[in-house]
């Protein structure tokens, strides 16, 4: 099993730089035209920050892109909701969230909480592919409900054929970094007792920008450098630096050391040019808006 891993495209309604001066439509049809010679693809998953402000025309263009790159090599795509997304337009445009290579609906299973929460179950290739939703509305920090996490233990009871991926935005690990620890996924023990003695054996997620590798109970987690944009931690401490420069992530499953993980890098002019800078109180004040409230 071969999966491109993407995240965090940030794509906005109109096809042209964002108050960064970064176009994100421009930074995904570039990594993706970069990957044109990567084969043996069997799904693309993206985990999350699909669209930047949510707009229907963000998910009809990602679903347009994407799409017309995963139909070429008769692939799924597997979304999920991050931070920036909105589960309303979401829905209404990408649906579940898997969409066969034809662009229809094909999940196995789907649930909708009160909430307006959506998960679902899709299984390729014997490898069963669940995606959660960890949104929390104007907010930057993620949570997976226990309505989730209850339907998610329900699915696990029975155990898949090659085992269990799960994809969502929000990682369950951090680096020593406070914005990552303030902004991350905020209940990671109620996941790690959900999966405890499952098959679940890789967690795939975004929302940091930059790539970082861990385990949360028995089972490997990878984070995924951005499409639109990543962060630079050489950066002095208690600050931020993004810096232009589309990534995504081969990721293959069932070999004798796997999981494998090979960051690929498109060939953009601009590479490492920086992209924004918040200093210590600006970063402040955004972990103050974003964070969860005491």
């Amino acid at each position: 099993m071969r999966i491109l891993h993407l995240s965090d495209t940030h794509l906005d309604r109109f096809d042209g730089p964002n108050k960064h001066g970064v176009n994100a439509t421009q930074s995904l049809r570039r990594m993706l035209a970069d990957l044109a010679a990567v084969r043996d693809i069997d799904v693309v998953v993206v985990s999350g920050d699909v669209a930047d402000d949510g707009s229907p025309e963000a998910y009809g263009a990602a679903r347009e892109i994407v799409g017309e790159f995963a139909s070429a090599r008769n692939v799924p795509v597997l979304y999920s909701t991050g931070n920036h997304d909105e589960r309303g337009a979401f829905t209404k445009i990408l649906g579940s969230g898997h969409l066969d290579p034809s662009g229809n609906d094909r999940a196995d299973s789907v649930i909708a909480t009160g909430r307006g929460e959506r998960a679902a179950v899709s299984v390729i290739d014997g490898y069963r592919f669940i995606t959660l939703d960890s949104l929390v509305p104007e907010k930057g920090y993620g949570w997976i409900s226990e309505e989730q996490l209850t339907w998610l233990r329900g699915v696990l009871e029975e155990p898949a054929p090659h085992g269990t991926v799960l994809v969502f935005h929000h990682p369950p690990i951090t680096l020593d970094v406070e914005v990552q620890r303030s902004l991350g996924l905020r209940n990671p023990a109620d996941l790690a007792d959900a999966i405890r003695g499952s098959d679940v054996q890789l967690i795939l997620c975004g929302h940091f920008h930059l790539q970082i590798f861990g385990y949360l109970e028995s089972s490997a987690v990878w984070v995924t450098p951005g499409v639109v944009s990543r962060i630079d931690l050489t950066a002095p401490a208690r600050t931020e630096r993004a810096v232009r420069g589309a990534s995504a992530t081969l990721v293959q499953l069932g070999t004798p050391t796997s999981p494998m993980f090979h960051t690929l890098h498109a060939r953009d002019p601009q590479v490492g040019e920086t992209v924004y800078e918040l200093d210590e109180p600006q970063l402040r004040a955004v972990i103050e808006k974003l964070g969860q409230e005491s």
